[in-house]
């Protein structure tokens, strides 16, 4: 039997990656005496990796397909399909960046000021070529961590770090002086096994089911019923993706409507809906929007 080695992201990463495939539609059990977790479909092998180290393995072939951040995907320059770009919305998630950054009183206001200085970070070979193409001469050394302590301690001029709101930045006395990448997730996929129709049609179906996860966090699905002469007073305030579904009743006076709704509006347009003469309200998670 013919079956798809998928990567998993081990780390920061991995809890929100099996969650979202458990709102996809697969369950994946990940052991601590084991690297690689069982997951209910018969076509796939899971196998755990760092982000870090993911698109090697996908590029060399170890994996079909894997999932890692975009960050690590240049830093290694690795060769391989970028199948979908696993992005949440910016509504209910800060995309995370890749910051140059320096003490709040340090004399460095421009990269250019960075001329013959120092700067840690674990994203070497991406800043390295940051400042190549900006013509800057700076010594770029790897960071093992603590990164932001390396410059507040005097043992780097700036680091390159990562950070979503850059609150924790400023809160550690610490400036940013240029944003080089923004990352999110994606799904990647080995060149030989996408040009494979079956493993390239399992990755699609696993590409499609992943976004509809991410399309459906902050949503929710309402349902109501609502009188045929009410009917414009509540579709004229009601959200919805395209145009709310709107069905008969056994009572032909009725209609039933349903419409998917960002979850933030809830509380303000429940009391709108009921004024505008809807009842039976009921709001519903929702696992995929596609």
């Amino acid at each position: 039997m013919r079956y798809l080695k998928l990567g998993i992201p081990k780390g920061s990463l991995e809890k929100a990656t099996i969650e979202l495939f458990r709102k996809a539609g697969w369950n994946i059990t990940v052991s601590s005496r084991s690297y690689f977790p069982q997951i209910d479909d018969s076509e796939i092998r899971c196998s755990l990796a760092r982000p870090q180290e993911m698109s090697r393995f996908v590029e060399m072939g170890t994996l079909d397909a894997g999932i890692t951040g975009r960050d690590w995907i240049l830093e290694n320059d690795s060769k391989v399909v970028v199948v979908e770009d696993l992005v949440y919305s910016k509504a209910t998630h800060q995309p995370a960046r890749w910051v140059l950054v320096v003490p709040e009183g340090s004399p460095i206001k421009r990269p250019e000021d960075l001329e013959g200085k120092k700067v840690f970070t674990e994203l070497v070979n991406f800043t390295r070529r940051y400042f190549s193409q900006k013509g800057i001469n700076v010594q770029v050394e790897f960071s093992w961590g603590a990164t932001e302590a390396k410059v507040l301690e005097g043992l780097a001029d700036a680091v390159v770090d990562v950070t979503e709101t850059g609150a924790t930045l400023r809160a550690n006395g610490l400036r940013i002086v240029d944003e080089l990448l923004v990352t999110y997730p994606q799904l990647i996929a080995n060149q030989k096994a996408w040009e494979d129709p079956w493993k390239r049609s399992k990755i699609q179906a696993i590409a499609r089911l992943l976004k509809g996860a991410l399309q459906a966090v902050g949503m929710v699905g309402l349902k109501m019923n609502v009188k045929k002469r009410d009917l414009e007073k509540v579709m004229a305030i009601l959200p919805s993706i395209t145009a709310p579904t709107v069905s008969d009743l056994y009572d032909k006076e009725w209609v039933a409507v349903e419409s998917v709704i960002s979850e933030k509006e809830v509380r303000e347009l429940i009391p709108r809906l009921l004024e505008a003469g809807a009842v039976g309200i009921i709001e519903y998670p929702l696992n995929k929007v596609l």
